[in-house]
């Protein structure tokens, strides 16, 4: 990659990008899961195919994208803490990795679905297990671990921001806030504990305004490095 003056508003777009394909993904999957025991998740799936299929499209395009703006986000920042930007890209290539896992698991959910509703939606068998397996010990908990990386990630990259002047420091400080307030949510959820969306809802409005402002008004004082990336197993 040679990063150019570009650069920082290709980072907005990606942004963005990760911000609609999330949303979609959500959106759709619980549109597509409804609620309630893992019987009625399994049939709602099966009756909503369709909608699933679209969610892991969509999840699958989000883990691509999310290794995008972690790359880009490593060209612009490296220059202020090299090591942290590299610690900050592993920890997003972790997020992109349990958010692909996810949409295997939700495909999964889409067969299982299928051949439950098939055989009678009988109950106590072998696809409650299975369900429970796919949708709550992959992809529930696979979730909380993705948002733990995303927001270990996200409080180095986000402090480079803030060290670099890049943007406002109040935004900086903003999505700071935001992620130390999900890197605890996130913790509380792999201990147990029930935290809903609560923890993560402040990232939202600040991927959407950092993404804007960098798309349309660029980095003033960031000028291009040499083109280099990470090798794997670099200091």
């Amino acid at each position: 990659m040679n990063p150019d003056a570009k650069t920082p508003r290709y980072l907005g777009a990606a942004f963005l990008g990760v911000v609609l394909t999330s949303l979609s993904s959500g959106v759709a999957t619980d549109a597509a899961t409804g609620s309630g025991s893992i019987s009625s998740i399994l049939q709602s799936v099966s009756s909503n195919a369709a909608t699933m299929r679209f969610a892991v499209l969509a999840g699958m395009l989000n883990a691509a994208g999310i290794l995008i703006l972690a790359t880009l986000l490593y060209v612009v920042l490296r220059g202020q803490g090299r090591t942290m930007a590299l610690v900050a890209l592993l920890c997003w290539v972790g997020e992109s990795f349990f958010y692909a896992l996810n949409q295997v698991a939700a495909t999964g959910l889409i067969t299982l679905g299928t051949d439950f509703t098939k055989a009678g939606m009988p109950d106590n068998s072998f696809y409650q297990t299975l369900g429970t397996f796919l949708y709550r010990d992959i992809y529930v908990l696979g979730g909380n671990i993705l948002m733990f990386f995303y927001c270990a990630g996200g409080l180095l990259y986000y402090y480079l921001f803030f060290k670099s002047r890049f943007v406002p420091r109040w935004l900086s400080g903003f999505g700071l806030a935001a992620v130390s307030l999900g890197l605890v949510g996130a913790g509380a959820q792999l201990l147990g504990n029930d935290v809903g969306m609560l923890a993560y809802i402040a990232i939202l409005p600040f991927e959407l305004i950092i993404g804007f402002l960098l798309l349309f008004r660029g980095i003033q004082r960031w000028s291009p490095g040499p083109a280099s990336l990470p090798e794997v197993g670099a200091a």
